[in-house]
């Protein structure tokens, strides 16, 4: 089967399974996980961070960062596009009173700095109180520009404003732009990492901040059900990933480049984005649902979300993206067949 909806798909190795199974554990609500602890260590340190804490789903470590940041009545900024808006099932406004204000993202995932501004609210009673931006990165398969990112953050500097970054897949960013992952998590107050995306662990995100912002986060972790007992067997998963997957994400972002030139070589295909490990492609109106079929009759899985998106991963080798390509290429001979048969002699 080839997978390409999510890199959420992503399979443990059996040396992660290995060292998952001889992780030492304790009750990590009590603080007493020696693999949980080393690793919520280890990840402070790696980003350049005072602490850490280790979540389920990265969904809750971003509901948990922004509730730590905000309070009843608060307004966090974020793109509609982003997932602590668009993917998260509402959890900012639903469980934490917390008011989104939407920005529309530019092409390449940003927000525009003079919407930023414009929607800061003043010191009104008539306002929700703006309280933190929220930006993402990577944001479908696109890196934030390093200089956008210090003017985002500068500017809510300049309002009196908390940042918080969802990074879930941050370590694509540092591998597609070779810069260090402290560096790219500095300019924010928080960020949220995922490790069950393209770095393969089967479970877990972590939050990183300050002392005191994680003490608060470890707070309403357990508030919205967070707390784990012997989860050294994630953490253990988690740093394996951190250990031995990261630099692969580069044959991640190299195989989707080639699935996006094969594609663009196909009549009748548009690829409209490609960036890291994602590919976002157009079909011809009425294709994208007999297409899908297509392929899954052909063991391979592919999803239409806002396009169609193919997310390379690392249970994906060269040879199976070339019969993604094949495959592709083969529905749209066949239609092309049929259209010829159909037409008058």
């Amino acid at each position: 089967m080839i997978d390409l909806r999510s890199d959420t798909v992503t399979r443990p190795t059996p040396a992660m399974r290995d060292a998952m199974s001889q992780a030492p554990v304790g009750d990590d609500v009590w603080g007493d996980d020696p693999s949980v602890n080393a690793f919520q260590e280890h990840l402070a340190e790696l980003t350049g961070k005072e602490a850490a804490l280790l979540f389920p789903s990265g969904t809750q470590s971003n509901l948990v960062g922004l509730m730590a940041h905000c309070e009843r009545g608060d307004e966090y900024i974020v793109g509609q596009n982003a997932h602590t808006y668009r993917y998260e099932g509402g959890g900012a406004a639903v469980l934490g009173s917390i008011q989104p204000q939407p920005i529309e993202n530019a092409p390449d995932g940003t927000l525009p700095l003079e919407k930023i501004a414009a929607a800061v609210k003043a010191d009104d009673a008539h306002f929700a109180r703006t309280r933190l931006l929220a930006l993402e990165n990577t944001i479908a398969g696109k890196v934030l520009p390093a200089d956008y990112v210090q003017g985002a953050v500068a500017l809510a500097r300049q309002h009196g404003l908390n940042t918080h970054l969802d990074g879930a897949r941050l370590f694509n960013a540092a591998v597609a732009t070779q810069t260090d992952i402290d560096t790219l998590c500095a300019p924010f107050d928080s960020v949220s990492l995922c490790f069950s995306k393209g770095l393969g662990a089967p479970i877990g995100s972590a939050l990183v901040g300050s002392k005191a912002f994680i003490t608060k986060a470890r707070r309403w972790r357990k508030t919205v059900g967070g707390g784990m007992r012997q989860a050294g067997i994630i953490a253990a998963g988690c740093q394996h990933a951190l250990d031995h997957h990261v630099a692969g994400l580069a044959d991640d972002h190299r195989r989707a480049e080639r699935l996006a030139q094969g594609l663009r070589a196909l009549a009748g295909v548009e690829v409209t984005s490609h960036a890291t490990n994602m590919v976002f492609a157009r079909f011809p109106e009425g294709h994208e649902q007999a297409l899908k079929a297509w392929l899954a009759q052909r063991d391979i899985l592919v999803e239409v979300v806002y396009s169609t998106r193919f997310v390379l991963h690392r249970d994906i080798d060269d040879a199976m993206v070339e019969r993604v390509i094949e495959a592709i290429g083969d529905y749209f001979k066949l239609q092309q067949g049929l259209k010829g048969d159909a037409a008058p002699t």
